[in-house]
């Protein structure tokens, strides 16, 4: 495809975009549990103007655009303060939690480099349910993360055995308020207290409850102590575009003081260009997604966001209740608000994913671990949160009629695998099967349930190393 040589008309651009979108989730039916938080429709319009209103502005030099300077400065003041954070909490907006969470162990990394020379090999500490943006993080920033094990009952992460994981190498612990897929709040005031003992930096990843919580805190929810007030934690991540229900492109990291944050922070005047000063990842970017974000918080306010914390929590009872009465379903752990997952004793539940998805409705499969089940997640949020009966509904008949037929052979994909691991060539094996599931090609699959049953089966390494390759064709 060539750039046209005349340009089109501005009818035929739009509905040429507006047709992409045919084969997108209907997410504005209420009918995707995940990844779209929609405060409704007055609260969206207000943040479609905000955004178009700051769409050209760049956030690269404060300088030439003093009111994103206002807009950063204001939303990271509101937002530290509803994480009961003093006068000495700083921190910036960033596009997301990846990058939040990219800056903390940066910050880390880098302060490790200043105060602990000796330190070749830096290392951080983490459960297996904190999120895969820390393995990214050190991933790009040469950092071995050491995976820690949970309590398999409350997915909860094992204290003790973050303790045994520190070692000289340790730059950072993490926790997380909540964790993604079971939406359960880490022991962060017992973490906060190895950190002390160790003299460590801790983060807390409150990526996507952290205002969430906040407000659940406010309205008297028994909610676990994960803020700036649990001694020894010394940064925090938490999304705006998530249950703060701004536009994509909006998070906040926060830390405990300057000291810190000094470390995040990047200047070059080392070339024939000009000074380059970025507090976080991205030079250039649009003001849009940090004007949603002050536009939201002032339009909700404390009354917007408890009506819409007790609509959500209601609605997130009623689900865990209902999926519990499910012949065969369980939902996992305690979750400590309005994100939650499931096992099925009865049914595959990738296959019960796909059942769904045919029916209109998003959820997400998870893996097995050796600590967890395979589960599918749920995220309830604003807009899904009135779809509750229906979504259950709909599950119970998924689940009816999956009884009625044949399920994956679950053990004898994971023989194929194991065949196919011991052959002449394990890694040809390993294309051809997956070539015969569909995880090649530039098409997306219909269908995801013997796909997940091989990336579940194979070895991490194989499995990531194939979705890698997956992509690398796939967007072409």
């Amino acid at each position: 495809m060539k750039i046209p040589e005349k340009g089109l008309p501005r009818e035929q651009i739009l509905a040429a975009l507006q047709g992409f979108k045919s084969n997108d989730m209907d997410w504005q039916a209420g009918k995707v549990w995940c990844d779209v938080y929609d405060p409704g429709d007055e609260a969206t319009r207000l943040l479609h103007e905000a955004y178009r209103m700051y769409l050209t502005e760049n956030g690269l030099d404060p300088t030439v655009f003093p009111s994103m300077l206002k807009l950063e400065t204001e939303v990271v003041r509101m937002v530290a303060s509803l994480l009961r954070g003093d006068e000495n909490v700083v921190g910036h907006v960033t596009t997301g939690g990846t990058e939040s969470i990219i800056l903390a162990v940066k910050t880390a990394r880098d302060k490790a480099r200043a105060e602990r020379p000796e330190i070749t090999a830096p290392e951080m500490v983490l459960p297996i349910t904190a999120h895969a943006s820390f393995h990214k993080a050190a991933h790009y920033l040469g950092i071995k993360p050491v995976v820690t094990a949970i309590d398999p009952q409350t997915f909860r992460a094992n204290v003790e055995a973050m303790r045994e994981s520190i070692t000289p190498n340790t730059i950072l612990l993490v926790g997380s308020a909540p964790n993604y897929s079971q939406g359960v709040v880490d022991p962060i005031a017992e973490i906060g207290q190895l950190v002390l003992e160790n003299d460590l930096p801790l983060h807390v990843d409150g990526c996507v409850g952290g205002i969430h919580l906040a407000y659940m805190r406010k309205m008297g929810y028994p909610v676990p102590a994960y803020d700036f007030t649990v001694p020894g934690v010394t940064s925090i991540s938490a999304d705006l575009h998530k249950y703060g229900y701004a536009a994509k492109g909006a998070s906040v990291i926060l830390y405990k003081n300057k000291d810190l944050r000094r470390y995040q922070i990047f200047a070059c005047t080392d070339t024939t260009a000009y000074t380059l000063i970025n507090p976080t990842v991205l030079s250039t970017k649009s003001g849009g997604p940090l004007a949603g974000a002050w536009a939201i918080l002032h339009y909700l306010g404390d009354e917007g966001y408890m009506h819409i914390v007790e609509t959500v929590q209601r609605a997130t009872e009623q689900l865990i209740e209902g999926v519990n009465a499910i012949p065969g379903l369980r939902v996992l752990g305690e979750p400590n608000m309005c994100m939650f997952s499931f096992a099925s004793e009865n049914v595959n539940a990738f296959q019960l994913a796909d059942e769904m998805d045919k029916r209109g409705w998003y959820i997400q499969g998870q893996f097995a671990t050796e600590q967890s089940p395979r589960s599918l997640h749920v995220s309830v949020m604003y807009g899904n949160a009135p779809n509750a009966d229906a979504m259950l509904a709909d599950l119970r008949g998924c689940v009816e009629k999956l009884e009625k037929e044949t399920p994956i052979d679950s053990a004898a994909v994971q023989q194929l695998i194991a065949f196919a691991m011991q052959s002449p060539s394990p890694e040809q094996a390993i294309l051809e099967l997956a070539d015969s599931a569909g995880i090649a090609g530039t098409e997306l699959p219909d269908e995801l349930a013997y796909i997940n049953e091989i990336l579940e089966a194979l070895p991490d390494e194989i499995a990531n190393k194939l979705l890698i390759d997956f992509f690398n064709d796939l967007y072409v």
